[in-house]
């Protein structure tokens, strides 16, 4: 096979769609911390220094991160720093769940925790994709 159809029958893995759709994922997360950070504020664990602040240079690391999926000389940075942020913010997404199930009164129920814990992984996962930092389980580009 030639190097160009070879890379040819590899296009389709590398196609923008999952990585615009992360993107907007995380534009949409990142606002929603600066507009509503009340909602982010009330799962972030207690031994977080300066509760407020966090919240908004986490909103801003989102939409920058987002940006950055967007972009190709930024892109590889920005899917490392989205792994990265996505494993930091675990702790919140377990509080949260304590929080809401341990609670008489629990708004969301593990229909909602669960997936969001569960899928914490894949988040990970698919900002190093969305980066080119991995292709795993994607076939090995030549």
């Amino acid at each position: 096979m030639t190097k160009a159809a070879d890379n040819a029958s590899t296009d389709h893995a590398e196609s923008p769609t999952g990585r615009f759709i992360l993107a907007g994922l995380y534009m949409i997360a990142g606002c929603a911390h600066l507009l509503f950070p009340a909602a982010f504020l009330s799962i972030t664990p207690d031994w977080v220094p300066f509760p407020a602040e966090v919240i908004a240079f986490t909103g801003l690391c989102e939409i920058a991160g987002a940006i950055g999926l967007t972009t190709e000389r930024l892109r590889r940075s920005a899917g490392i720093c989205l792994a990265l942020y996505a494993v930091c913010v675990f702790p919140a997404n377990i509080k949260h769940a304590i929080d809401d199930l341990g609670s008489t009164a629990a708004a969301l129920g593990w229909w909602y925790h669960l997936p969001r814990l569960a899928l914490q992984p894949v988040i990970v996962w698919w900002a190093l994709l969305a980066g080119k930092v991995t292709r795993w389980p994607l076939p090995a580009s030549h």
